[in-house]
């Protein structure tokens, strides 16, 4: 069997042994936004996510790698996705609770594309599709209602969170001269 190697920088497993819950999702947003400037200044992208449980403790947060590991698919839903379902041991995430997807900014087409098959229930975006535009990534053909397609597949979706500190990520990485993909 083939086994292929995604490698993430060794802060993020730190963050990743974070034990005690959040307060709210906002403060999850926080941490969230805190991850994602990190790796912006370490070859990452200026994104980053998170999934927790129904009492807010981290399961797992990833980051978006896509430039740094050469990989179009490390983007940092994709990556907490990724983490959580290992850690918990299943493709499904909702075969073992209610499970809460924090993320810096709203899901490109790829990410959305993937959050129904993951089993979160619900979705917390920080920016929106068009602050990642507005500095030059490309998000996508997403539907306009995006967030009523997940609403009806059953999953919550809260936007703006803490909006305007994701657009701050977003503009620090866009004046640091980030490669914009």
């Amino acid at each position: 069997m083939m086994h292929t190697t995604i490698p993430l920088p060794d802060w993020l497993e730190t963050l990743n042994r974070q034990s005690a819950p959040f307060a709210s999702t906002r403060d999850a947003m926080a941490f969230v936004l805190a991850a994602a400037s990190h790796n912006s200044g370490d070859g990452g992208g200026p994104f980053a996510a998170a999934v927790l449980d129904a009492n807010l403790n981290l399961v797992a947060v990833g980051v978006n790698r896509v430039v740094a590991a050469q990989g179009s698919i490390l983007h940092a839903e994709m990556v907490a996705l990724l983490l959580a379902q290992q850690r918990l041991g299943s493709h499904d995430l909702a075969s073992h609770g209610h499970f809460t997807l924090v993320t810096s900014c709203a899901p490109c087409a790829m990410c959305l594309g993937a959050i129904p098959f993951s089993g979160v229930q619900r979705v917390v975006c920080g920016a929106r599709g068009e602050d990642a535009e507005a500095i030059g990534f490309d998000e996508g053909d997403k539907p306009d209602s995006w967030a009523q397609k997940l609403i009806d597949r059953g999953i919550a979706v809260e936007l703006d969170v803490a909006r305007d500190s994701a657009v701050a990520v977003l503009a620090e990485y866009r004046e640091r001269g980030g490669v914009v993909y």
